[in-house]
């Protein structure tokens, strides 16, 4: 191995049996050269290369972080519930509902629902993993479609009511994934840590018919989560 490539294992060594834990910093460019007895350049080369493999973030003006190697498994294909992934997820998970409402739709809502009238069901839920607060999701649901629904739904599985109580049949969904800017609210209802990113999932859900029921915005901190999928080639 290249000198880079055996420094570069000595600090996964570390990272990995917690002598630096997640959340901590690794020492600074001048500390690990001293250590080393390595060139700067020497020393970058191992820092991209945990870069590269996901175990660190650089944090302009901080140096590295070390990131959550065993981050939560998110499905991108598929649909499930929050409270179904729940089941392969350790730990104390909760769910907290911000914000629950019933509101005429407007203009952009009947657009992005393909609604010509009625109302909205806007509701706001932050799910907290081990005491940090790492997702928002915001879901609209078309009210002439979904009836019915209360907070306590909310709290516990909203497709679990549309399946188990509305006997409607959810069968596919679109998403978008991007990395957003982290907006004030999103730094207030969070637990952002030195993050200003998200992982934003746009989710347009529909019932068996083709008809569209729900628009969702899920906000991921991107420390926490890898998004798994499973592709199979056709020719």
């Amino acid at each position: 191995m290249t000198k880079y490539q055996r420094i570069y294992q000595e600090l996964l060594d570390k990272i990995k049996t917690k002598e630096y834990k997640t959340g901590d910093y690794l020492p600074s460019e001048n500390e690990l050269m001293k250590t080393y007895g390595s060139s700067r350049d020497t020393i970058r080369k191992a820092l991209q290369l945990l870069l590269q493999n996901g175990y660190i973030q650089k944090v302009v003006g901080k140096g590295s972080v070390v990131l959550d190697s065993e981050r939560i498994a998110f499905p991108v294909s598929g649909i499930s519930s929050f409270k179904e992934l729940k089941e392969s997820m350790d730990g104390t998970i909760e769910t907290i509902v911000e914000e629950f409402t019933v509101v005429p739709a407007d203009d952009k809502l009947k657009d992005e629902l393909h609604m010509d009238d009625g109302n909205v069901y806007i509701i706001e839920r932050v799910r907290s993993i081990n005491g940090e607060k790492i997702i928002l999701d915001k879901d609209y649901l078309n009210g002439n479609i979904i009836q019915g629904l209360t907070k306590q739904h909310a709290q516990d599985s909203i497709y679990e009511y549309i399946e188990n109580e509305l006997n409607l049949n959810i069968s596919f969904s679109r998403k978008e994934i991007t990395v957003i800017p982290a907006t004030k609210h999103d730094k207030e209802v969070l637990d952002m840590l030195d993050y200003d990113l998200l992982v934003c999932v746009k989710s347009y859900s529909y019932l068996e018919d083709a008809t569209l029921f729900e628009y969702t915005i899920s906000k991921h901190r991107p420390d926490k989560f890898r998004f798994v999928d499973f592709a199979r080639r056709s020719q």
